[in-house]
């Protein structure tokens, strides 16, 4: 008898692809996503976007005029960065230990030393900065200017204005793949999404997202290259990034304003204003399944994925009880509850044992 010997490598292909096999089955499997603790922030005011630094293990959580910072680790605060009037979004620059805030009551960015929190600088922008990105292959920042229609295009390490990039309509979300050389964008008033070059900072390609409308959050698929974008008409739009055709839909929870995919579970995340996180699987490239929705709390539109322990983190807080609405009457947005800001954190079934 003859006995053949294994290469190394075709056994750690096989075993990767063997445990790949069964985490997309338990991923698939019913109600993947619990509840497993709070996060107490307190303060006042509202929030918008957050962020995870993955390999500094923080958490950096946009809060009226700070950015409260998080130990992903011991799940607590640990600092904040001050004097961001208005924020929206936080882009951290590892490699350069710099952090970018995108300050929507003064048009302007703040460069941040993220050892220390303090503010270096801060950069003019356009009208109503709200998503900002750090694109590390050239090592800029993309603000995206909301009520300006444009991205202001800056040198991380020195501020300097690099250009303006004129948009078609109103940005809302957007993702990097310095890889490709793109900085995809959604463009909310026209339902559809830009491809940038980072090379040119010209808009390469304008994509209508049918039958989605009006786009708000943007997850990306590296790896496939996919976009997963969450549509205020309720649902999630699978898009291919290098020929914008939408390859797959599925339905998602009402007032989306936040989205994420993780590469190691293939999970594509939805979150909506209405209380619920639409979880899908990416079965191929062209099949999107639901497998949860898991509940959250009213008002819990944004999150923040963990690629490392694959938990999620949505900000949240209690509100005032509003009294019935007169009839015919414009909705009225509800009023906060001074200090009860905080951060709903979910994990895995069996996470620990992934």
């Amino acid at each position: 008898m003859i006995v053949r010997r294994c290469r190394p490598q075709f056994v750690v292909v096989v075993t990767m692809s063997i445990l790949s096999i069964l985490c997309a089955s338990a991923c698939r499997g019913d109600n993947p996503y619990h509840f497993l603790k709070v996060i107490p922030v307190g303060g006042d005011g509202g929030w918008d976007c957050l962020c995870v630094d993955a390999a500094a293990r923080r958490l950096y959580v946009s809060h009226a005029s700070k950015v409260v910072v998080i130990d992903l680790d011991k799940e607590e605060v640990v600092g904040e960065i001050a004097d961001t009037p208005g924020v929206h979004d936080f882009a951290p620059a590892p490699e350069l230990q710099r952090g970018f805030s995108s300050n929507g009551q003064e048009s302007k960015s703040s460069i941040v030393d993220l050892k220390t929190l303090k503010t270096l600088s801060k950069v003019d922008t356009g009208n109503n900065p709200d998503v900002i990105r750090y694109e590390p292959g050239k090592q800029e920042v993309y603000v995206f200017n909301g009520r300006g229609d444009s991205a202001t295009v800056f040198e991380a390490k020195t501020g300097k204005i690099v250009t303006t990039v004129a948009l078609p309509g109103r940005p809302e979300f957007a993702a990097v793949d310095s890889k490709a050389g793109r900085v995809y964008c959604n463009i909310e008033d026209k339902s559809e999404v830009v491809a940038i070059d980072t090379k040119t900072h010209q808009i390469v390609s304008a994509w209508p997202i049918a039958p989605g409308e009006e786009p708000s959050g943007m997850g990306l698929d590296l790896e496939h290259h996919r976009l997963f974008l969450g549509c205020r008409n309720k649902l999630m739009v699978m898009m291919d990034d290098t020929n914008g055709k939408v390859v797959a839909t599925v339905p998602i929870g009402e007032r989306v304003d936040g989205n994420a995919f993780d590469p190691g579970t293939q999970l594509a995340f939805s979150s909506n204003g209405d209380g619920t996180v639409t979880i899908a699987h990416e079965d191929a490239l062209d099949k999107l399944t639901v497998v949860q929705q898991l509940t959250t709390e009213r008002g819990a539109r944004t999150m923040a994925l963990d690629p490392a322990t694959h938990k999620i983190y949505l900000p949240s807080a209690k509100y005032e009880p509003q009294p019935p609405a007169e009839p015919g009457a414009p909705r009225q947005r509800p009023k906060i509850i001074p200090g009860s800001f905080k951060i709903l954190v979910y994990e895995m079934q069996n996470a620990s044992n992934r």
